[in-house]
């Protein structure tokens, strides 16, 4: 089985909180033996566009590829304006060309594939964001199961504070390990139905 995490952090270099909390989920993942890969959006030339390929100078139809190939999508964003961030939205915009197919009466090349949320933040929006990607999921037919999202927000997230790699993954140990746990259970429970 394979997992992509795709990182929607603007954070180039430096401590990520979603980074690390992506980090953080793709270890229960890799206990239950599924292979995890984390595509770290920024680090590509994603262009600006609504089709799975924009042309020459475009890394997108690769990640698009391995996305093709994955069992489990999540996508993992921080907070940003009550929104999910810029990259996780071209994400969207990118994967406009799956969803024309399916108006045009195609199936899904997404479908059936299980989907989860991650998020950062340091205050309210994460249900905003839940709802918009649940939307999203529903309409290129990804599978989103009950209890598939892990949000953690804290003030020590907040733009600009200075923690640890260490002090962000204890804090995640701490209070969402069982979180991480029920969502890794109800992507396996999910993906054993016929």
């Amino acid at each position: 089985m394979k997992a992509i995490i795709l990182l929607g952090t603007l954070k180039k270099e430096g401590l990520s909180n979603t980074e690390v909390l992506s980090e953080f989920f793709a270890g229960f993942l890799r206990q239950q033996k599924i292979d995890c890969t984390i595509i770290k959006l920024v680090n590509y030339q994603i262009l600006p566009g609504t089709y799975s390929n924009m042309g020459s100078g475009d890394d997108w139809p690769q990640i698009l590829e391995q996305l093709l190939t994955a069992d489990i999508l999540l996508f993992a964003t921080p907070i940003w304006w009550n929104n999910q961030s810029s990259e996780i939205q071209k994400v969207i915009e990118r994967l406009d060309e799956l969803h024309d197919e399916v108006l045009a009466g195609k199936p899904s090349r997404l479908e059936g594939k299980i989907g989860g949320i991650i998020i950062t933040g340091d205050s309210d929006g994460a249900q905003h964001i839940i709802a918009n990607l649940s939307n999203f999921f529903n309409a290129i037919g990804l599978i989103l199961p009950p209890y598939t999202t892990l949000s953690v927000l804290w003030e020590k997230q907040a733009k600009g504070t200075i923690i640890s790699r260490e002090e962000l993954l204890q804090k995640y140990e701490e209070e969402y390990t069982s979180t991480a746990e029920k969502m890794v259970k109800q992507i396996l429970e999910f993906i054993s139905k016929p």
